[in-house]
C-alpha cells in the first residue's frame, strides 16, 4: 500500500521536544499528514524527473527556434514565448526541489525554501494561465476588428505580457504578508498555499485565488475561442465569397 498514516504514538521514550514539534506541525495542518511509502516516493520522483526533463528540453527548443528564425519573431509569438519562459522557470526553479524531496521522502530545504517554492510555482503557473487568456483575447480582438489588426504592433502584446506578470504578483504575494500562507502540501514533498486550513483568513484567500486566477481566465478563454469557433463555422458555411467580415488571411497567419 503506497499511502500510510503518520502518527505520534511512538513518542514515548523519544525526545519530547521533537514530539512536541511534530505535534504542532500536525495541528497546524488540521490533521495527520499522509506520507508516501518509499515505493510511492520513487514513482513520484520518476514522474517528476520525466516531466521536468521533457519540459526543460521542449521550452528550451522553443526559445532557441524563436531566437534563431526571424520569421517567428512576431508580436503574437511573444505571448507564446512568455508562456515558455514561465514553464521553463518552473522546470528550473521548482521541479528539481520536489524531485529531490521525493527521492528522500521529505522536504529538504527548510521552511524558507518551502515558502519560496510555493510562491514561485504559483507565480509562474498563474503567469502561464493569464498569458493564455491574453492570447485568446488577442485572437478574438483580431476577429472583431480586423481593420485594426497590425502584425508589427508590439506595444499591445508587451502590455499584455506585463499585465500577466503584475496580475500574478498581485495574487501570489499576499501569503507572504499574512493573507493565508505557503506551506507543505500532500505527503510533504511539495509546498503550496495551505489549502487545508479552516480559518477565515485562508478560506477567503483561496476563494479569491480560485475565482480571479482560475475561473475568470478560464471564462475569458472559453468565450474568446467560442466566438472564434463560431466565426470559423460561419466561414465554412458561406464559403470564401467575401460575405464574411473576417480578415481571414491575417487570422490564418496568426493562428
Amino acid at each position: 500500500m503506497i499511502v500510510s498514516n503518520v502518527s505520534l504514538s511512538g513518542c514515548a521514550g523519544v525526545n519530547s521536544a521533537l514530539c512536541a514539534a511534530a505535534g504542532e506541525r500536525q495541528l497546524r495542518g488540521g490533521s495527520n499528514r499522509a506520507t508516501l511509502t518509499p515505493t510511492g516516493n520513487l514513482v513520484v520522483a520518476v514522474c517528476l524527473g520525466f516531466i521536468g526533463t521533457l519540459g526543460l528540453m521542449n521550452n528550451l527548443l522553443v526559445l532557441v527556434l524563436f531566437c534563431r528564425y526571424k520569421i517567428l519573431r512576431s508580436p503574437i509569438n511573444l505571448l507564446l514565448i512568455n508562456i515558455s519562459i514561465s514553464d521553463l522557470l518552473v522546470c528550473v526553479l521548482g521541479t528539481p526541489f520536489s524531485f529531490a524531496a521525493s527521492t528522500q521522502g521529505r522536504w529538504l530545504i527548510g521552511e524558507g525554501g518551502c515558502v519560496w517554492y510555493g510562491f514561485a510555482n504559483s507565480l509562474f503557473g498563474i503567469v502561464s494561465l493569464i498569458s493564455l487568456a491574453v492570447l485568446s483575447y488577442e485572437r478574438y480582438s483580431t476577429m472583431v476588428a480586423p481593420t485594426e489588426a497590425d502584425s508589427s504592433n508590439y506595444h499591445k502584446i508587451s502590455l499584455g505580457i506585463t499585465l500577466s506578470w503584475v496580475y500574478s504578483l498581485v495574487w501570489t504575494m499576499p501569503p507572504l504578508f499574512g493573507w493565508s500562507h505557503y506551506g507543505p502540501e500532500g505527503p510533504g514533498t511539495t509546498c503550496s498555499v495551505d489549502w487545508t486550513a479552516k480559518t477565515a483568513n485562508s478560506i477567503s484567500y483561496i476563494i479569491c485565488l480560485f475565482v480571479f486566477c482560475f475561473i475568470v481566465p478560464f471564462l475569458v478563454i472559453v468565450f474568446c475561442y467560442g466566438k472564434l469557433l463560431c466565426a470559423i463555422r460561419q466561414v465554412r458555411k458561406y464559403g470564401d465569397g467575401g460575405r464574411t467580415p473576417l480578415n481571414l488571411q491575417y487570422l490564418h497567419k496568426q493562428v
